[in-house]
């Protein structure tokens, strides 16, 4: 197991170098109507950072390039997802071209894994501390 002191350290890092994409989804992931909680970005759970994290909802947002199609790369995502599913993560995967194409339609898609549909009014999330 990475030390936390690391995977913090690991998790700035990246926040420091974020990708267009993931800068773009960012800025509009603080537009979303959600009451009550936040996303974080380059968030570290358990030996993983993950791109985005709504903790109150338990649900992670990763953006994927190109190189996610490598094979030994999609193997580790794989692995990667399976590990925070059994902790109790949702987790949703873009490709880097969809927030380019059709960023309405992503936030759209998170919106529902957050509310449950569409027409759904945006109700306050609240955070539960994992003990």
């Amino acid at each position: 197991m990475v030390s936390t002191s690391i995977r913090r350290a690991t998790a700035k890092k990246l926040r420091a170098s974020t990708t267009p994409h993931e800068r773009t989804l960012w800025r509009a992931l603080k537009e979303l109507p959600v009451d009550g909680t936040h996303f974080r970005r380059q968030a570290p759970i358990g030996p993983y950072v993950v791109d985005f994290l709504c903790p109150a909802a338990h649900l992670v947002i990763e953006l994927d390039g190109g190189h996610h199609n490598d094979d030994e790369t999609a193997k580790r995502d794989r692995e990667r997802q399976l590990w925070l599913k059994q902790e109790g993560y949702r987790v949703v995967r873009f490709w880097n071209s969809e927030i380019t194409d059709d960023l309405n339609a992503v936030l759209e898609r998170i919106y529902v894994e957050l509310h449950g549909s569409r027409e759904a009014p945006a109700e306050p999330l609240k955070h539960r501390r994992r003990r």
